[in-house]
């Protein structure tokens, strides 16, 4: 539990630090959001995951933790459509965003270093983020192309009036190629080749990319503590049920489903059901305002589920390692 309790701590005075950082140096704070951000996007994270994949275990994460992290996701956003559609009398475009903010979780960025700090692993990682760029994220891009289908929104012959014939599936195609080609996932893939074949790199060489994984962790959490001073949730109160009902379902029973599934499934205990339940109390991920936007959906509800959820996943996170390890 000392361990459990140390990780945690490491993350929220770095989290505080970033944050401090904002509030008394607001114009020095955003020069380095600036400036961090590619550096950890095209750098450090996919150094890092290169590393951590390499030396993970390709079985247990293939055939224990993506099933989990794609079950849990997949309840999760059926609870958060049930409720959208039959209680709040959402339409699709709406629906289908609030479900995606309720199920997509931000395992790329704030789940590395708690994963790493307090779960002492990178698998529970790693397969959250294979079930999400290989299977999540593409399905609900396909929603999100449906549900803003000339068709749908402006009736029958709406259709018909729209120019190049096409451009609709080529733009999902684009943006689905670009969900997936990432540094991120580019890093993953080489990882999984050398875990898979057992190749080694040369020490010369993988010594700087360790180094350069080594920064990904702290800058990763700086970051995320500067991009959470000054945000204000709740500008539409129109949306607050949407909002709630959606951070409901990703801080509480998207973790709860993820342990039931985790224990009674798959018969996981200890440090490993800790690491799926952590995974599923993560917050949601930018990349869900990302998309919604790209396909012009409403995002404005995803906007500030993302950053309630970032507030509130601390706690969560905190009491799954208390209650479980």
């Amino acid at each position: 539990m000392t361990g459990v309790l140390l990780g945690f701590g490491v993350v929220a005075v770095l989290t505080a630090v970033g944050f401090a950082t904002a509030a008394l140096l607001p114009g020095e704070a955003r020069t380095m959001r600036a400036g961090l951000t590619p550096v950890i996007y095209y750098l450090t994270n996919p150094a890092l995951m290169v590393v951590l994949v390499a030396g993970t275990d390709l079985g247990a994460v293939l055939g224990v933790y993506t099933p989990i992290a794609l079950a849990a996701a997949a309840v999760a956003g059926a609870l958060f459509a049930l409720y959208s559609g039959l209680v709040l009398r959402r339409g699709a475009a709406r629906t289908a965003v609030g479900a995606m903010a309720s199920s997509y979780v931000n395992a790329g960025n704030i789940g590395l270093p708690i994963a790493l700090y307090a779960v002492g692993s990178a698998a529970p990682v790693v397969s959250v983020l294979l079930a999400q760029l290989l299977v999540i994220a593409p399905l609900y891009l396909l929603v999100f192309s449906w549900a803003t289908r000339p068709s749908r929104r402006a009736g029958p012959g709406a259709a018909i009036r729209t120019a190049a014939p096409g451009r609709t599936s080529t733009s999902t195609g684009r943006t689905i190629v670009r969900s997936v080609a990432n540094p991120v996932t580019v890093g993953t893939a080489a990882g999984v080749l050398l875990s898979a074949t057992g190749l080694e790199v040369p020490e010369v060489l993988w010594a700087p990319l360790e180094m350069l994984g080594q920064a990904s962790v702290p800058l990763l959490l700086l970051l995320f503590g500067m991009g959470l001073h000054g945000q204000r949730p709740f500008r539409n109160r129109a949306l607050v049920p949407d909002v709630l009902g959606g951070t409901l379902v990703k801080v509480v029973a998207m973790p709860v489903l993820a342990w039931a599934i985790g224990r009674f499934g798959f018969g996981l205990g200890g440090t490993e059901l800790l690491g799926v339940v952590v995974m599923a109390a993560l917050p949601t991920a930018q990349n869900v305002f990302l998309f919604s936007s790209q396909f012009r959906m409403p995002a404005n509800a995803a906007r500030d589920i993302i950053l309630l959820s970032s507030f509130l996943s601390f706690p969560a996170v905190l009491l799954a390692g208390l209650l479980l390890h």
